[in-house]
Parts: structure tokens; C-alpha cells; sequence
């Protein structure tokens, strides 16, 4: 195995127990909670200034094409609005704290116990990342640690998964995919159920048809299913994202992520496991091995 492979299949270890963590802001109560103190109308708009805060006040078409995934109509219900709300400084310090308070309240003095023992590896991780091109993961590379270990251990996981975010949307562009494109074909590809999706990004029966057609007319899917070329697609948009998000592994070396994924992991496994991060999901993230 060359050494590209090597730190790409680390880099999606690495993702694959990183993604629990940082997604209980999405499932868990504290964050929700959060966010309506704050002032911010309805979940959606919590989701949507919540993740885009570091950026500042930016417009929904910003936000739309940083996301990458949801209809532009489903991101400005919320945004520009949420700024009228909230200040994105507040929306980031409230959001962190939220998060790290649920994955105290979930995994109690283990969370803290690795957060101290590993969090300078994180933001090494963190430091080592690229960011050309990767306006999210930028973003909250920006937002300064806290002092609290797992309030910081919250934010580099975020970092983190932003940053392998913003690398599939890179793969996922280079491919030729748009985002219901690139979506339908997960769906196409078995990762994730439609059902589990479509409602949750804004698309319409509609919108989802003329993708399919699209997709279809390049010989990607046939009958709703992935042909043989799209099957290649789908795999070479994954192994591209392993590759541009394998910067962080390739700094740290292999035996240092690989002690982190192995701390990470049972405390991923456990969001997962009582219940607080469902699966399937929106994210498509699952339960670590």
C-alpha cells in the first residue's frame, strides 16, 4: 500500500470518529436549547447560523455554496435573518459550550480525560491542515481554544470534519457533481436512504427527478441505480476526499493517529450507542469500528 493510501484510509478513520463527536451539536438538546436562548427562530435556523458563524455575517448564497448540500431557497428562510438574531461571536461561544456540555453529560469524566491527555494532538492536527480552499474548516481554525479541553477538543473535532467537508466538495466539483448531484449518487450508491435525506436538504420530488435525469444522460445511473461508471465515480469522489483530507494524518504520522483514532473511537462508539447520534442520519456518518 502506497503512502498516499496509507494516510488516506487513516484520514477516513480519523473522520469516522471525529464526526460522532462533533455531530451531538446536531442531535443532542443542550445546542438546540442554546440556540433558542439566543433568539434564533425554529431548529433550521440554530443549524444554519450555528455552522456558518465563524464565517461572520455572510449572505445565504455563501452559506448555500460553503454547505454545499441544501437548496439555496431552504438556506435564506434563515440566513440573512439569524444576524438580525444573533451576533456570530455569541452564535460560536454559545454553540461550543452547548456541545461540550452534552458530551459531558453523555460520557462524563472520560470526555475530560481524553480531552486532556489528547487534545494537543488535535490541534496539531488542526495546525497541519490545509486550507486553501476550505472555507469552513478555515473559519473555525479561527476560533481561539477556550482553556476548557473539552470545549477545545469540540472545536478541533469541527475543524476536522469541516475540513474533510470542504475536501468532498472539492472531489465531489472536480467530478462534475452539483450538490443534489453528488447526493443522489450517495443515495444511488447505497449509503444512505432517500427518505433519510431529501426532506432534510430543501430538494423536491421534482428537483430529485431532473438529477437523476442528469446523471443519467453521463451514463452515472441508470433506473435510479449507480451503472458500473458511476460506481467509479462515486468511489473516485471518496478516495479523492481521503487524499485532500490527508494532510493532517501525513503531519502527525501514523502511529500518533492511530493512538488518537484508538482513544477517540469508544467515545464515539458510545454517542452512537445510547442513542444521542442516530443512524442512518442526514450526515451519513455511522458507528466507528
Amino acid at each position: 500500500m502506497g503512502a498516499w493510501s496509507v494516510s488516506g484510509a487513516l484520514a477516513r478513520r480519523l473522520w469516522q470518529v471525529v464526526e460522532p463527536l462533533h455531530a451531538v451539536v446536531y442531535f443532542a438538546p443542550e445546542p438546540a436549547d442554546a440556540a433558542k436562548s439566543l433568539g434564533l427562530r425554529g431548529w433550521w435556523m440554530g443549524y444554519f447560523a450555528g455552522r456558518a458563524a465563524p464565517m461572520g455575517t455572510v449572505a445565504a448564497p455563501v452559506v448555500a455554496a460553503a454547505f454545499f448540500g441544501f437548496h439555496p431557497a431552504m438556506v435564506a428562510r434563515s440566513i440573512p435573518d439569524a444576524w438580525d438574531v444573533a451576533a456570530p461571536d455569541a452564535v460560536v461561544g454559545s454553540r461550543a459550550a452547548a456541545a461540550a456540555a452534552a458530551l459531558r453529560r453523555i460520557l462524563g469524566r472520560d470526555i475530560d480525560e481524553v480531552a486532556s491527555t489528547f487534545g494537543a494532538e488535535l490541534r496539531a492536527a488542526v495546525t497541519a491542515m490545509d486550507r486553501g480552499g476550505r472555507p469552513l474548516a478555515a473559519a473555525w481554525a479561527a476560533v481561539e481554544p477556550t482553556g476548557d479541553p473539552v470545549v477545545d477538543l469540540w472545536l478541533a473535532c469541527s475543524v476536522l470534519r469541516e475540513h474533510r467537508g470542504d475536501s468532498h466538495v472539492i472531489a465531489c466539483v472536480a467530478h462534475g457533481l452539483g450538490p443534489l448531484e453528488a447526493t443522489v449518487t450517495m443515495v444511488a450508491d447505497g449509503r444512505i436512504p432517500r427518505a433519510s435525506i431529501q426532506p432534510h436538504r430543501g430538494w423536491s420530488d421534482a428537483d430529485w427527478s431532473a438529477a437523476e435525469q442528469t446523471l443519467t444522460g453521463r451514463g452515472l445511473l441508470l433506473d435510479g441505480q449507480l451503472t458500473a461508471a458511476g460506481v467509479r465515480c462515486r468511489a473516485d469522489v471518496e478516495d479523492a476526499t481521503d487524499r485532500l483530507a490527508a494532510r493532517p494524518v501525513d503531519a502527525l504520522g501514523e502511529a500518533r493517529v492511530t493512538a488518537l483514532v484508538e482513544a477517540l473511537t469508544p467515545l464515539a462508539q458510545r454517542v452512537v450507542d445510547d442513542g444521542t447520534v442516530p443512524v442512518p442520519n442526514p450526515i451519513g456518518v455511522g458507528r466507528p469500528a
